[in-house]
């Protein structure tokens, strides 16, 4: 399985960061997408927009990251307008993806074109290259986490979940 990942692209201003997701957005671009979070959250930046409008497809494993961001999002919001998560023009796949796993909810759904208020600029962004202990770790902890949002993906993820705690065992050094 050799699917190239996802580009992610940053925009940021005074108030919100805005990411833009390019091609599959698949489990190992998963990683670099939640670190991007991460480091944008320790910023300060609390409201974010995934620009969909390029994204052929998610896998289990980045909605998952996907959704316990969310998750985490909804939980810390004060007032709408300062925190959130707005996905700008996802494809009808995505949107049904979202939907079937019950978390659909956390998301704000926009449509049009991208309006970046003035002062917003380009910032780099460095892909890691993750090991395949951290790729297996992201892995189990994303279904773990569709999981305990939603109940009906038990029986989705249960086999996967379980299967990845056993490789992720094999793959940890002995102590």
């Amino acid at each position: 399985m050799n699917t190239p990942c996802a580009r992610l692209l940053v925009l940021v201003g005074e108030k919100f960061s805005c990411i833009k997701i390019i091609g599959r957005a698949n489990f190992t671009s998963s990683i670099d997408f939640k670190t991007l979070l991460n480091a944008l959250g320790e910023k300060g930046y609390h409201y974010f927009v995934l620009d969909l409008s390029e994204c052929v497809l998610m896998d289990s494993t980045f909605l998952g990251v996907l959704a316990g961001f969310g998750l985490k999002m909804s939980k810390a919001q004060a007032e709408p307008c300062d925190s959130g998560i707005e996905l700008l023009n996802p494809s009808p796949r995505i949107t049904e993806l979202l939907e079937s796993l019950g978390v659909l909810h956390l998301f704000k759904l926009a449509e049009g074109p991208l309006c970046p208020p003035e002062g917003t600029e380009t910032t780099a962004h460095a892909p890691a290259s993750p090991s395949k202990e951290e790729v297996t770790r992201a892995c189990l902890e994303a279904h773990r986490t569709l999981m305990e949002i939603n109940p009906d993906n038990v029986r989705r993820f249960k086999d996967v979940t379980r299967f990845l705690a056993e490789d992720l065992k094999k793959l940890k050094p002995s102590a």
